[in-house]
């Protein structure tokens, strides 16, 4: 058999010269397999239990207790092949899963801003899982209409909240929009590193979100049709946008802790 067309099927070199050797011999036992494919015994012997668990070789007693090594059909590199399939799709799936990681540190080493883009629940949910690391702050600014009462949004909401609670990491919020509100049964640790600022602006809804924190800033356009979410990661744009949202900030009045917020 073409040892080329194994190769290509993902087999090592080793597997190859086993496989063609009992394909062309038949049965055989490990030392004349080590002796054919001019292969140490010990790598032969990997090899064997490898085409083993392929499911391309098999191995028998002979009746003088002798163990044979025996090629199967070889329709069943077929299945060798489906596998090599399955594992390149899952190896694709986690390579896509890390090239906005990957992007960002080629960006950072030459000087671009680090920029990282995600869509659906799972990027709005590692977002905010970065936003996690901070060690300082997190200041966040955001619209009435981006605070969603659909279940999925309360979960991860609840989530974070408990999370960044437990982690003691402190939080500024100014909500555009919103009427100050407060609930008497908000937790009193979770207010100590919460403040809330609310700003009366009549705006343009724009169901987003914008967290500022350790020289990055994230967005998040949260709208159920179409999540989407983004870090950003440089010093530069890091400072004004922190400059910003001080400035609203001081213009903004403040209020009574909500445990509704994030």
């Amino acid at each position: 058999m073409d040892k080329k067309i194994l190769l290509k099927l993902g087999l090592t070199n080793v597997q190859a010269e086993i496989f063609d050797c009992l394909l062309q011999n038949g049965p055989l036992k490990a030392s004349d397999i080590a002796r054919k494919t001019k292969r140490p015994r010990g790598v032969t012997y990997k090899g064997l239990e490898e085409l083993i668990d392929l499911g391309l070789i098999s191995k028998k007693e002979s009746k003088s207790s002798v163990t044979l090594f025996i090629v199967e059909h070889p329709a069943n590199l077929e299945k060798v092949l489906e596998y090599r399939e399955k594992e390149l799709n899952k190896t694709k799936r986690e390579f896509t899963a890390s090239l906005p990681d990957l992007i960002s540190s080629y960006n950072l080493i030459n000087n671009k801003p680090g920029v990282k883009f995600y869509e659906g629940q799972d990027g709005f949910r590692r977002v905010l899982e970065d936003t996690l690391t901070s060690k300082t702050e997190i200041c966040l600014l955001l619209d009435k209409s981006a605070l969603q009462k659909e279940e999925e949004f309360r979960k991860i909401n609840s989530w974070y909240k408990n999370r960044r609670e437990q982690l003691g990491i402190p939080k500024r919020i100014i909500r555009i929009g919103a009427d100050p509100f407060h609930e008497p049964n908000s937790n009193l640790d979770y207010k100590k590193i919460t403040n809330i600022r609310y700003l009366n602006k009549h705006l343009v809804q724009f169901k987003s979100a914008i967290q500022i924190y350790d020289n990055k800033v994230s967005f998040q356009v949260i709208n159920k049709e179409h999540l989407v979410s983004i870090i950003i990661e440089n010093k530069n744009i890091y400072e004004i946008n922190k400059f910003i949202f001080n400035s609203l900030w001081n213009e903004a009045g403040e209020k009574k802790t909500s445990s509704s917020a994030s």
